[in-house]
């Protein structure tokens, strides 16, 4: 039998939802605004006609956008590290994070220690350039993927996921069946640590996907470089022949670059948007467990 809601109940579940549908709005408009600023007239945005729904529809900025060959090529390099990278990073997070998480291990104060000393001490942007040069990576992909191999801290969130869902029975229990240590992070605690994994994936994933600082100190070679690189370039050279069209008297070139600006925010962010949704139902547990207990 369903209770019927008292009037502050019903009070308190309208402010919630009035709450939540403003915050909503607030954050989904600015990239519906987006979205609808690269495809609409410049003079309308420019004049803040553009409220809800484009007009005079233009798909100029996309194909000047797209018909550049070296977005395909950045694609294929940000794919590239952001699959590899992430792939690196998870291995040595989630099997840290197991480690450290036991309480038979010998010396675990002391690696927690080491591992939260360099989260507030580190060499600094010269030290670590040599360091990369040193070692051969230079003008590498390896340059991209192997210097940001680890983050401590979402090793601390992995340990603090396992020490609350993976008990200390369950490992007794295994041990006494004869199950190795190996085949009991394989077989049981990677199993009931999935939640975790979705996060760890779209926390290096997107940071991997929005790397750029990385690739002006490391990168030479334009074929080597990533997205946001390659975006970063577009966008320069175009506004210097933008600037010299404007001399000239030209209106269209400087439309058209509007419209590209608008469309790059949408290339680069889309793939990232495109992943969350199948993440997110791992995230929200995985966060919440993991990121709180931290």
């Amino acid at each position: 039998m369903k209770l019927a809601k008292s009037r502050a109940d019903l009070l308190f579940d309208i402010t919630n939802y009035t709450l939540i549908s403003i915050l909503v709005l607030l954050v989904l408009y600015p990239l519906y605004f987006v979205v609808t600023a690269s495809i609409t007239d410049p003079d309308l945005v420019y004049s803040g006609k553009l409220l809800f729904f484009p007009e005079h529809v233009t798909w100029d900025g996309y194909k000047r956008l797209l018909s550049e060959t070296s977005i395909w090529v950045g694609f294929r390099n940000s794919l590239w590290y952001t699959v590899a990278g992430t792939s690196i990073n998870l291995v040595l997070t989630i099997t840290a994070g197991y480690v450290l998480s036991r309480t038979d291990l010998v010396g675990r104060n002391i690696f927690m220690f080491l591992l939260v000393f360099t989260m507030f001490f580190g060499g600094g942007l010269i030290p670590t350039y040599l360091l990369v040069r040193d070692l051969g990576m230079l003008d590498s992909t390896w340059a991209m993927i192997i210097p940001n191999a680890v983050s401590v801290f979402n090793v601390i969130i992995v340990r603090t996921f396992f020490q609350s869902n993976v008990p200390a029975e369950v490992l007794e229990s295994a041990q006494i069946d004869g199950c190795s240590n190996i085949k009991f992070f394989l077989k049981i605690a990677i199993p009931l640590a999935l939640p975790i994994v979705a996060v760890m994936v779209l926390f290096y994933a997107v940071g991997h996907w929005n790397s750029y600082f990385q690739a002006l100190i490391y990168l030479k070679s334009n074929a080597k470089q990533p997205l946001q690189i390659i975006l970063r370039n577009i966008l320069i050279m175009n506004e210097g022949s933008d600037m010299q069209d404007m001399l000239d008297g030209s209106q269209e070139q400087q439309k058209r670059m509007e419209l590209m600006k608008y469309g790059i925010i949408i290339v680069s962010s889309l793939p990232v948007l495109v992943l969350y949704p199948f993440l997110q139902r791992y995230f929200v547990k995985g966060a919440l467990v993991g990121s709180v207990k931290g």
